[in-house]
C-alpha cells in the first residue's frame, strides 16, 4: 500500500455490517460474457458510493465523515487471445480462460459537485496483454470448492 497521506479520495461502497466489503448489487444487464471467446463487459452508471477520503479512513473510521458520491465504470475484455487451462488439486480449483486486452474507464463525482474525477478517455490498459502470460486479463469458466470435483461444462 502506498503512503495514505497522499491519497485524496477513496470512492467505494464501504463495509457492510456482515463484513462484506467493496461489493454492490448490479443488475444482470450490467454484465455480458462470452467465455469461449474471452469477450466480456462490465458496465454500470451512477452507482451510489461514498468518498471516504482515504483507504485507512474507510476501514478504520474516525477520520473525515464520508461524502455521498456516484461512480460510473466500463470494463471491457476483448478476448481472442491464448486459451489456458488450469487445474490445481491442492487448492481445489480448475478453469479454462481466454486471454486478451482489457480496458477500463472510470469516473467519480461527489454529490454536490465539489469533486469530479474522470479517467483518460482512451481508458487504462494492461501492459502485459501482448505476452498473454500471468497477470494478463482473461475471461473464462472456473470451478472451486464443492464444484471442483464435477466435470467442467464444454459450453
Amino acid at each position: 500500500m502506498g503512503d495514505p497521506s497522499h491519497q485524496q479520495h477513496d470512492w467505494e461502497p464501504g463495509i457492510a455490517r456482515s463484513g462484506l466489503f467493496w461489493t454492490v448489487a448490479v443488475p444482470p444487464s450490467a454484465i455480458s460474457v462470452e467465455p469461449g471467446t474471452g469477450k466480456a463487459r462490465f458496465h454500470a452508471s451512477n452507482v451510489p458510493v461514498r468518498d471516504f477520503h482515504d483507504f485507512l479512513n474507510a476501514v478504520q473510521r474516525g477520520g473525515p465523515a464520508p461524502v455521498p458520491a456516484h461512480v460510473t465504470f466500463d470494463v471491457r475484455w476483448a478476448g481472442h487471445g491464448k486459451k489456458r487451462k488450469l487445474r490445481d488439486k491442492t487448492f481445489g480449483f480448475s478453469g479454462t480462460y481466454v486471454t486478451g486486452p482489457a480496458t477500463v474507464t472510470f469516473s467519480a463525482s461527489n454529490d454536490g459537485g465539489d469533486v469530479t474525477y474522470t479517467s483518460d478517455p482512451e481508458g487504462q490498459h494492461n501492459p502485459t496483454t501482448a505476452q498473454g502470460g500471468a497477470g494478463s486479463p482473461a475471461v473464462g469458466r472456473q470451478r472451486n470448492g464443492v464444484f471442483f470435483r464435477r466435470e467442467m461444462p464444454t459450453k
